[in-house]
């Protein structure tokens, strides 16, 4: 990063797309350490991973990072609509795990995913999920119950909201001032939301302007998708050892309710003070300390 707060990404050191159907694939990029242990990384809802640059640029030294994102979503193109969804999520994971390990070998692979991301790796089958282990960040999850009303009225909301807000910009320092205005982002380290801007928008077709690159119908598809399976996850099914870290519940929420999950035994749950639900652009360096903890207390580093 540069004394003006840009957050430079580098070249990856390779490339590879992955056929997820007849008509879309996506694209897995190399970055870091390859003789070091494997993470593979990806995003939350409407954003990208590149976005997360603050947060992964602090494991480049140690760690063979593979990193990719969500149909639909950043490098990728946009395609169908109707395949927008988390069942195609959840399929396109488990393509993803296999082609990494046939492109870049077989080694022990840990999951580091976000939000939407982490909630589709709860859902991949076991005969299909190949990681060694996995830490999920603040995954929108909830209970049956009074919480189970509270989330489905808020991502109701929110689906709405994601609908009705602007999706092109005449300058991407257009969409950094929205940002500013939002409280959802004021906690973000600095050059963030310049990043943002670069990731999450691209020119568009006309060549006059610049506009959302998932678009807002399929971000707020998936979130209408959310209230259907985040009260079927079952940690007593999970394959590999699983950390979830979440955002801080005694603040309001910049995305869905946070759920205390401290009395499910299955998982390791933990939460991460002072931060919302986008945490690893908050406080990168306190996540990246959570992560290689749970690492080395399962002996993956």
């Amino acid at each position: 990063m540069t004394s003006e707060n840009v957050w430079e990404i580098p070249e990856p050191l390779s490339v590879c797309e992955v056929r997820l159907d007849e008509d879309t694939v996506t694209v897995l990029r190399r970055h870091g350490n390859p003789d070091g242990p494997r993470l593979v990384l990806s995003h939350g809802n409407g954003l990208a991973i590149d976005l997360y640059y603050p947060f992964w640029s602090l494991l480049l030294d140690e760690f063979d990072l593979i990193v990719y994102d969500l149909r639909n979503h950043g490098w990728n193109t946009v395609g169908s609509r109707q395949k927008h969804n988390v069942p195609t999520l959840i399929r396109d994971q488990e393509r993803i795990l296999e082609a990494i390990d046939r492109h870049y070998g077989n080694k022990p692979t840990i999951g580091v995913f976000h939000s939407v991301a982490a909630l589709v790796s709860l859902f991949v089958s076991p005969r299909s999920n190949s990681l060694a282990a996995q830490v999920l960040f603040d995954p929108p999850l909830y209970k049956p119950g009074k919480s189970h009303v509270e989330f489905d009225d808020v991502a109701e909301r929110a689906a709405s909201m994601t609908r009705r807000r602007g999706h092109r910009f005449q300058a991407q320092a257009d969409f950094v001032d929205l940002l500013r205005y939002l409280p959802a982002f004021a906690r973000v380290v600095p050059g963030v939301l310049e990043l943002m801007a670069r990731t999450t928008l691209r020119p568009s077709a006309n060549g006059q302007d610049y506009e959302l690159r998932c678009p807002r119908e399929y971000e707020a598809q998936i979130v209408d998708y959310i209230r259907g399976f985040s009260p079927l996850v079952d940690f007593g099914t999970l394959s590999c050892p699983t950390k979830i870290i979440g955002a801080d519940p005694t603040l309001p929420f910049a995305y869905l309710p946070t759920a205390d999950l401290g009395d499910i035994v299955a998982v390791e749950y933990d939460f991460l003070p002072e931060t919302t639900h986008y945490l690893q652009l908050e406080k990168p360096e306190e996540c990246v300390a959570l992560l290689r903890e749970f690492l080395e207390q399962n002996s993956l580093l």
